[in-house]
């Protein structure tokens, strides 16, 4: 049951699977809503260029209709004269079919915005098999295609039925008016009913655009399996991040061994923290650590500075302060200078002891660390 249910596309899909799927050509698509832009075009088109369009057909018939005697004998004249009449009937309806192959064009932008992919124009063999053709068309898809086109059909053809019938009286009026008065009165007819039929178009499109997005979004929705097996592409594997976390850490300490022979002075608590500091006046505006640790740590850097003959002096508080409040590489706090100035200065006076001789200097006590920065104080202080 657990594994049947992490297989169920339960998941909304990442920003990465709609990408991908994007890429690959695979988005929303409204058949009606590029119907409806279609015809909305043609529709103004039409009234826009309506009054240029029926002044130029109507030249267009009348020279059409005017035949010369000269013409009635010559057929190579006669085919010239149909082949300028069909260039010049093109050239009107010209701006017309741009206007529509425009909208056309760039009626799905105003779905799914710009793309340009060649991958849907790429072979694909799968979709010959003849099994899963007949299965697609028995599909639940296909019986849902089916319902919308039905939907359709009935309520256009419901509409333009209702606009016959409420105007059949107007129409046989037709037959006794005039022309003069006829034709606009047909006209205005037709534009009302075009006007209906767009109306339950719209009705369509503000169906059918949700659906179609819904539809979409479950397709791409994800398993759990899915989730996590991005989840590791994205952000990688979290062992192989953990091996390299772990690795970063090694190379960290090494490097920070390394500054240890470096060092001035080893700053202890004696066994708990183990703080190095090196200053060289006149590069550096305060004294920096180059190493730190804790409990093994911290012996393994008094391990190094007793065989590189650096320093080691204990003060608890100041070692516990140095652990806390530094960072590798940085410089230590204003509050700790005077502390840290005095074992310098023990440091410079062990050295001189050791090159020349003389009384050997004693090791600092009572160092002015201030109570706030040792941990120590804050352990046992009262919540």
């Amino acid at each position: 049951m657990a594994e049947d249910s992490d297989l169920e596309r339960t998941e909304q899909p990442s920003q990465r699977r709609i990408d991908q799927a994007r890429e690959e050509g695979q988005v929303a698509r409204s058949r009606e809503l590029s119907t409806f832009a279609v015809m909305m075009a043609g529709g103004a088109g039409i009234w826009l260029m309506g009054s240029s369009l029926s002044g130029q057909l109507i030249r267009l018939l009348h020279d059409g209709l005017t035949v010369d005697r000269e013409l009635a004998f010559h057929s190579d004249l006669l085919l010239l004269r149909l082949y300028t009449l069909s260039a010049d009937t093109l050239l009107v309806f010209l701006p017309l079919l741009l206007l529509l192959l425009l909208t056309a064009a760039f009626s799905p932008l105003l779905l799914n915005g710009w793309l340009f992919t060649l991958k849907p124009l790429q072979p694909n063999f799968t979709k010959l098999n003849p099994i899963e053709g007949i299965s697609r068309m028995f599909s639940v898809n296909s019986l849902a295609e089916l319902g919308k086109a039905i939907g359709k059909s009935v309520i256009v053809g419901g509409i333009g039925a209702w606009a016959i019938w409420h105007n059949k009286d107007a129409v046989m009026e037709l037959i006794a008016q005039p022309a003069v008065v006829s034709v606009p009165h047909l006209g205005y007819l037709m534009w009302m009913s075009f006007a209906a039929i767009m109306g339950g178009m719209l009705l369509i499109v503000a169906v059918d655009v949700p659906l179609q997005l819904w539809e979409h979004n479950k397709k791409l929705k994800m398993t759990k399996e899915e989730v996590r097996q991005e989840a590791k592409e994205t952000e990688g594997d979290p062992q192989v991040k953990g091996r390299i976390r772990s690795m970063q850490r090694e190379m960290a300490r090494r490097r920070m061994m390394a500054e240890i022979p470096t060092a001035d002075v080893v700053v202890t608590n004696p066994t708990h923290y183990s703080v190095a500091l090196r200053y060289a006046d006149g590069s550096m505006k305060a004294p920096i650590v180059v190493a730190k640790g804790s409990h093994h740590l911290a012996a393994k850097i008094k391990e190094i500075a007793i065989a590189n003959n650096v320093p080691i002096l204990e003060a608890p508080p100041l070692a516990r302060a140095l652990h806390k409040y530094t960072e590798l590489g940085e410089t230590i706090p204003e509050a700790l200078y005077m502390a840290v100035a005095e074992v310098l200065s023990y440091v410079y006076q062990l050295r001189r002891y050791n090159k020349v001789g003389g009384a050997r200097p004693e090791e600092p006590h009572e160092l002015p660390v201030p109570p706030q920065l040792d941990p120590a104080n804050e352990e046992a202080r009262p919540a």
